[in-house]
Protein backbone atom coordinates (compact mmCIF):
# COMPACT_ATOMS: atom_id res chain seq x y z
CA UNK A 1 0.00 0.00 0.00
CA UNK A 2 1.46 3.73 -0.81
CA UNK A 3 1.90 6.05 1.46
CA UNK A 4 -0.65 8.14 -0.22
CA UNK A 5 -3.37 5.90 0.21
CA UNK A 6 -2.66 5.59 3.74
CA UNK A 7 -2.84 9.72 4.28
CA UNK A 8 -5.74 10.07 2.89
CA UNK A 9 -7.69 7.28 3.65
CA UNK A 10 -8.43 5.94 0.12
CA UNK A 11 -9.22 2.70 -0.08
CA UNK A 12 -6.50 0.01 -0.29
CA UNK A 13 -5.70 -2.03 -3.25
CA UNK A 14 -7.55 -5.84 -3.31
CA UNK A 15 -5.80 -8.32 -1.33
CA UNK A 16 -4.03 -5.51 1.08
CA UNK A 17 -2.99 -6.61 4.14
CA UNK A 18 -3.16 -3.56 6.28
CA UNK A 19 -6.60 -3.81 7.04
CA UNK A 20 -7.87 -6.25 9.76
CA UNK A 21 -11.54 -5.21 10.74
CA UNK A 22 -13.68 -2.76 10.26
CA UNK A 23 -13.52 0.86 9.13
CA UNK A 24 -13.94 3.22 12.56
CA UNK A 25 -17.34 5.21 11.58
CA UNK A 26 -17.38 8.88 12.02
CA UNK A 27 -19.86 9.89 15.07
CA UNK A 28 -23.02 11.20 12.89
CA UNK A 29 -24.71 14.05 15.24
CA UNK A 30 -28.10 14.62 13.93
CA UNK A 31 -29.83 18.62 13.64
CA UNK A 32 -32.04 20.15 15.38
CA UNK A 33 -33.82 19.44 19.02
CA UNK A 34 -32.13 15.75 18.43
CA UNK A 35 -28.52 17.21 18.35
CA UNK A 36 -29.00 19.12 21.76
CA UNK A 37 -28.40 17.79 25.01
CA UNK A 38 -31.85 17.24 26.19
CA UNK A 39 -32.78 15.87 23.19
CA UNK A 40 -30.20 13.58 23.40
CA UNK A 41 -31.37 12.32 26.71
CA UNK A 42 -34.93 12.32 25.67
CA UNK A 43 -33.59 9.89 22.35
CA UNK A 44 -31.39 8.00 24.78
CA UNK A 45 -34.15 6.82 27.82
CA UNK A 46 -36.30 5.99 24.37
CA UNK A 47 -39.60 6.97 24.92
CA UNK A 48 -40.96 4.80 22.21
CA UNK A 49 -39.89 1.73 24.31
CA UNK A 50 -41.96 2.63 27.21
CA UNK A 51 -44.56 1.47 25.56
CA UNK A 52 -43.36 -2.49 27.07
CA UNK A 53 -44.20 -0.88 30.84
CA UNK A 54 -47.73 -1.14 29.72
CA UNK A 55 -47.38 -4.52 30.54
CA UNK A 56 -47.65 -3.72 34.29
CA UNK A 57 -51.56 -3.67 34.16
CA UNK A 58 -51.31 -7.57 32.72
CA UNK A 59 -51.85 -9.06 35.69
CA UNK A 60 -54.38 -7.00 36.77
CA UNK A 61 -56.24 -7.16 33.67
CA UNK A 62 -56.30 -10.89 33.70
CA UNK A 63 -58.41 -10.73 37.17
CA UNK A 64 -60.42 -8.66 36.15
CA UNK A 65 -58.98 -5.69 39.20
CA UNK A 66 -58.91 -2.38 36.50
CA UNK A 67 -62.08 -0.70 37.65
CA UNK A 68 -60.80 0.72 40.82
CA UNK A 69 -59.14 4.67 41.49
CA UNK A 70 -56.62 3.21 43.84
CA UNK A 71 -55.90 0.56 41.25
CA UNK A 72 -55.45 2.59 39.23
CA UNK A 73 -52.70 4.95 40.74
CA UNK A 74 -50.75 1.92 41.74
CA UNK A 75 -50.49 0.78 38.07
CA UNK A 76 -49.39 4.42 37.63
CA UNK A 77 -46.86 4.44 39.85
CA UNK A 78 -45.43 1.50 39.14
CA UNK A 79 -45.35 2.39 35.14
CA UNK A 80 -43.40 5.15 36.28
CA UNK A 81 -40.53 3.33 38.33
CA UNK A 82 -40.28 0.83 35.50
CA UNK A 83 -39.96 3.93 32.74
CA UNK A 84 -37.37 5.23 35.40
CA UNK A 85 -35.49 1.79 35.69
CA UNK A 86 -35.45 1.33 32.04
CA UNK A 87 -33.91 4.77 31.39
CA UNK A 88 -31.40 4.54 33.46
CA UNK A 89 -30.54 0.89 32.05
CA UNK A 90 -30.68 2.57 28.65
CA UNK A 91 -28.47 5.37 29.63
CA UNK A 92 -25.85 2.70 31.14
CA UNK A 93 -26.09 0.45 28.43
CA UNK A 94 -25.45 3.30 25.45
CA UNK A 95 -22.43 4.88 27.22
CA UNK A 96 -20.96 1.41 27.51
CA UNK A 97 -21.69 0.25 23.79
CA UNK A 98 -20.67 4.00 22.63
CA UNK A 99 -17.67 2.65 20.80
CA UNK A 100 -19.13 -0.31 19.15
CA UNK A 101 -22.54 1.31 18.38
CA UNK A 102 -20.72 3.33 15.84
CA UNK A 103 -19.64 0.55 13.85
CA UNK A 104 -24.06 -0.06 13.22
CA UNK A 105 -25.51 1.45 10.59
CA UNK A 106 -28.77 2.97 12.64
CA UNK A 107 -27.33 2.74 16.28
CA UNK A 108 -23.98 5.13 15.08
CA UNK A 109 -27.53 7.74 15.34
CA UNK A 110 -27.89 7.27 19.21
CA UNK A 111 -27.09 10.68 20.97
CA UNK A 112 -24.37 9.03 23.40
CA UNK A 113 -22.35 7.31 20.53
CA UNK A 114 -22.56 10.60 18.29
CA UNK A 115 -21.21 12.41 21.00
CA UNK A 116 -24.50 14.88 21.88
CA UNK A 117 -24.81 13.29 25.18
CA UNK A 118 -21.36 13.06 26.83
CA UNK A 119 -20.54 9.47 28.20
CA UNK A 120 -19.61 10.77 31.41
CA UNK A 121 -22.75 12.15 31.64
CA UNK A 122 -25.11 9.17 30.57
CA UNK A 123 -23.08 6.97 33.47
CA UNK A 124 -23.76 9.41 35.93
CA UNK A 125 -27.55 9.93 35.34
CA UNK A 126 -27.65 6.68 34.53
CA UNK A 127 -26.76 5.55 38.23
CA UNK A 128 -28.93 8.32 39.98
CA UNK A 129 -32.33 7.13 38.14
CA UNK A 130 -31.19 3.28 38.73
CA UNK A 131 -31.32 4.25 42.84
CA UNK A 132 -34.01 6.50 42.33
CA UNK A 133 -36.42 3.73 41.00
CA UNK A 134 -34.98 1.33 43.83
CA UNK A 135 -35.40 3.52 46.55
CA UNK A 136 -38.93 5.12 45.68
CA UNK A 137 -40.02 1.55 45.07
CA UNK A 138 -38.82 0.39 48.87
CA UNK A 139 -40.56 3.85 50.07
CA UNK A 140 -43.94 3.88 47.69
CA UNK A 141 -45.06 0.50 47.33
CA UNK A 142 -44.96 -2.85 49.34
CA UNK A 143 -41.87 -5.08 49.75
CA UNK A 144 -42.30 -7.48 46.90
CA UNK A 145 -42.78 -4.56 44.06
CA UNK A 146 -39.40 -3.10 45.27
CA UNK A 147 -37.54 -6.51 45.58
CA UNK A 148 -39.04 -7.12 41.95
CA UNK A 149 -37.75 -4.15 40.49
CA UNK A 150 -34.56 -4.17 42.45
CA UNK A 151 -33.50 -7.43 40.96
CA UNK A 152 -34.67 -5.75 37.65
CA UNK A 153 -32.02 -3.45 37.26
CA UNK A 154 -29.30 -5.23 39.17
CA UNK A 155 -30.03 -7.88 36.16
CA UNK A 156 -30.62 -5.31 33.71
CA UNK A 157 -26.69 -3.86 35.10
CA UNK A 158 -25.56 -7.45 34.92
CA UNK A 159 -26.81 -7.95 31.51
CA UNK A 160 -25.01 -4.56 30.34
CA UNK A 161 -21.49 -5.56 32.44
CA UNK A 162 -21.73 -9.59 31.41
CA UNK A 163 -24.66 -11.49 30.56
CA UNK A 164 -25.29 -10.01 26.90
CA UNK A 165 -21.90 -12.09 26.34
CA UNK A 166 -23.54 -15.40 27.10
CA UNK A 167 -25.14 -17.62 24.66
CA UNK A 168 -29.02 -18.35 25.22
CA UNK A 169 -28.49 -16.42 28.80
CA UNK A 170 -29.10 -13.25 26.47
CA UNK A 171 -32.34 -14.45 25.09
CA UNK A 172 -33.23 -15.36 28.55
CA UNK A 173 -32.42 -12.51 30.38
CA UNK A 174 -34.27 -9.86 28.04
CA UNK A 175 -36.95 -12.29 28.77
CA UNK A 176 -37.18 -11.85 32.01
CA UNK A 177 -37.30 -8.12 31.67
CA UNK A 178 -40.42 -8.55 30.00
CA UNK A 179 -41.95 -10.95 32.47
CA UNK A 180 -41.18 -9.19 35.59
CA UNK A 181 -42.90 -5.66 34.12
CA UNK A 182 -45.99 -8.62 33.66
CA UNK A 183 -45.42 -9.35 37.29
CA UNK A 184 -45.20 -6.38 38.88
CA UNK A 185 -48.82 -5.00 38.53
CA UNK A 186 -49.96 -8.30 40.20
CA UNK A 187 -47.62 -7.67 43.06
CA UNK A 188 -48.26 -4.69 43.68
CA UNK A 189 -51.80 -5.23 44.25
CA UNK A 190 -51.36 -8.99 46.14
CA UNK A 191 -52.83 -10.78 42.68
CA UNK A 192 -52.18 -14.23 42.67
CA UNK A 193 -50.49 -15.07 39.01
CA UNK A 194 -51.54 -18.20 37.63
CA UNK A 195 -49.26 -20.53 35.68
CA UNK A 196 -50.58 -19.89 32.76
CA UNK A 197 -50.25 -16.67 32.86
CA UNK A 198 -46.61 -16.68 33.50
CA UNK A 199 -45.80 -19.23 30.87
CA UNK A 200 -47.83 -17.36 28.36
CA UNK A 201 -45.94 -13.91 29.36
CA UNK A 202 -43.04 -15.66 29.28
CA UNK A 203 -42.70 -17.42 25.98
CA UNK A 204 -45.01 -14.63 24.42
CA UNK A 205 -41.92 -12.62 25.40
CA UNK A 206 -38.97 -14.77 23.99
CA UNK A 207 -41.02 -15.12 21.02
CA UNK A 208 -40.44 -11.37 20.49
CA UNK A 209 -37.03 -11.06 22.20
CA UNK A 210 -35.89 -13.71 19.31
CA UNK A 211 -37.74 -12.12 16.66
CA UNK A 212 -35.72 -8.95 17.47
CA UNK A 213 -32.51 -10.82 17.63
CA UNK A 214 -33.69 -13.00 14.00
CA UNK A 215 -34.34 -9.46 12.25
CA UNK A 216 -30.52 -7.55 13.36
CA UNK A 217 -29.16 -11.04 12.11
CA UNK A 218 -30.36 -10.78 9.02
CA UNK A 219 -30.11 -7.61 8.47
CA UNK A 220 -26.04 -7.68 9.41
CA UNK A 221 -25.47 -11.02 7.69
CA UNK A 222 -24.89 -14.14 9.03
CA UNK A 223 -21.94 -14.25 11.68
CA UNK A 224 -21.80 -10.63 11.73
CA UNK A 225 -22.46 -9.35 14.82
CA UNK A 226 -22.62 -5.53 14.65
CA UNK A 227 -23.26 -3.77 18.20
CA UNK A 228 -23.90 -7.47 19.37
CA UNK A 229 -21.00 -9.32 19.39
CA UNK A 230 -22.68 -12.56 20.29
CA UNK A 231 -24.69 -12.83 17.04
CA UNK A 232 -21.74 -14.31 15.33
CA UNK A 233 -22.45 -17.20 17.56
CA UNK A 234 -26.64 -17.83 16.78
CA UNK A 235 -27.31 -19.24 13.13
CA UNK A 236 -30.05 -17.18 11.40
CA UNK A 237 -31.70 -21.00 11.21
CA UNK A 238 -31.22 -21.53 15.37
CA UNK A 239 -33.22 -17.76 15.72
CA UNK A 240 -35.27 -18.88 13.65
CA UNK A 241 -35.89 -22.12 15.48
CA UNK A 242 -36.21 -20.24 18.69
CA UNK A 243 -39.32 -17.79 17.78
CA UNK A 244 -41.17 -20.27 16.31
CA UNK A 245 -40.91 -22.62 19.17
CA UNK A 246 -41.59 -19.57 21.98
CA UNK A 247 -44.65 -18.73 19.48
CA UNK A 248 -46.18 -22.21 19.72
CA UNK A 249 -45.34 -22.75 23.23
CA UNK A 250 -46.78 -19.35 24.24
CA UNK A 251 -50.40 -20.05 22.08
CA UNK A 252 -51.05 -23.39 23.21
CA UNK A 253 -50.34 -22.16 26.66
CA UNK A 254 -53.09 -19.41 26.08
CA UNK A 255 -55.43 -21.85 24.34
CA UNK A 256 -55.15 -24.43 27.46
CA UNK A 257 -55.97 -21.42 29.81
CA UNK A 258 -58.95 -20.48 27.47
CA UNK A 259 -60.42 -23.43 27.99
CA UNK A 260 -60.13 -24.79 31.14
CA UNK A 261 -63.61 -24.30 32.93
CA UNK A 262 -63.91 -22.42 36.12
CA UNK A 263 -67.85 -22.41 36.61
CA UNK A 264 -68.38 -19.69 34.29
CA UNK A 265 -70.15 -20.23 31.77
CA UNK A 266 -70.53 -16.91 30.24
CA UNK A 267 -66.64 -16.04 30.83
CA UNK A 268 -65.62 -19.25 29.61
CA UNK A 269 -67.33 -18.53 26.38
CA UNK A 270 -65.49 -14.90 25.67
CA UNK A 271 -62.30 -16.51 26.84
CA UNK A 272 -62.37 -18.98 24.86
CA UNK A 273 -63.44 -16.38 21.58
CA UNK A 274 -60.29 -14.68 22.18
CA UNK A 275 -58.47 -17.22 21.61
CA UNK A 276 -59.27 -16.72 17.61
CA UNK A 277 -57.43 -12.72 17.17
CA UNK A 278 -54.78 -13.98 19.76
CA UNK A 279 -53.51 -16.51 17.09
CA UNK A 280 -54.20 -13.58 14.32
CA UNK A 281 -52.34 -11.37 16.31
CA UNK A 282 -49.42 -13.78 16.56
CA UNK A 283 -49.72 -14.97 12.70
CA UNK A 284 -49.36 -11.30 11.67
CA UNK A 285 -46.32 -10.64 13.91
CA UNK A 286 -44.58 -13.38 12.69
CA UNK A 287 -45.05 -11.87 9.24
CA UNK A 288 -43.30 -9.14 10.37
CA UNK A 289 -40.02 -11.69 11.86
CA UNK A 290 -40.17 -13.55 8.73
CA UNK A 291 -39.18 -10.90 6.85
CA UNK A 292 -36.64 -9.68 9.29
CA UNK A 293 -38.93 -6.43 9.85
CA UNK A 294 -39.56 -6.58 13.31
CA UNK A 295 -35.74 -5.26 15.16
CA UNK A 296 -38.04 -2.72 16.66
CA UNK A 297 -40.77 -4.00 18.34
CA UNK A 298 -42.82 -1.47 19.52
CA UNK A 299 -42.61 0.11 16.13
CA UNK A 300 -44.47 -2.95 14.56
CA UNK A 301 -46.98 -2.89 17.25
CA UNK A 302 -47.56 0.87 16.98
CA UNK A 303 -47.48 1.51 13.45
CA UNK A 304 -49.24 -2.05 11.98
CA UNK A 305 -53.40 -1.09 11.54
CA UNK A 306 -54.12 -4.87 10.87
CA UNK A 307 -52.27 -5.54 13.90
CA UNK A 308 -53.86 -3.06 16.23
CA UNK A 309 -57.40 -3.81 15.23
CA UNK A 310 -56.56 -7.46 15.96
CA UNK A 311 -55.36 -6.58 19.41
CA UNK A 312 -58.37 -4.45 19.88
CA UNK A 313 -60.63 -7.15 19.31
CA UNK A 314 -58.78 -9.67 21.63
CA UNK A 315 -58.76 -6.64 24.14
CA UNK A 316 -62.79 -6.56 23.81
CA UNK A 317 -63.07 -10.40 24.52
CA UNK A 318 -60.75 -10.57 26.90
CA UNK A 319 -62.43 -8.00 28.95
CA UNK A 320 -66.10 -9.39 28.56
CA UNK A 321 -64.27 -12.68 29.57
CA UNK A 322 -63.30 -10.95 33.26
CA UNK A 323 -65.90 -9.13 33.94
CA UNK A 324 -68.60 -12.13 33.66
CA UNK A 325 -66.76 -13.59 35.89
Amino acid sequence: MSEHSTLTGAPPPAGGDLVTGPRPVAPVRPDGFAGTLAGGLLLTVRPRQWVKNLLVVAAPAAAGRLASPHTAAELVLVFALFTTAASAVYLLNDARDAEADRAHPDKCRRPVAAGTVPVPLAYTLGALLALTATALAALLCNTATAALLAGYVAMQIAYCLLLKHILVVDLAVVTAGFVMRAMSGGLALGIPLSRWFLITAGFGALFMVAGKRYSEAVLMGEGEGGTRALLREYTVSYLRFVWQLAAGVAVLAYCLWALETDGAAGGSLWRQLSMVPLILAVLRYAVFTDRAAAGSPEDVLLRDRPLAVTALIWALLYGLSVTTL
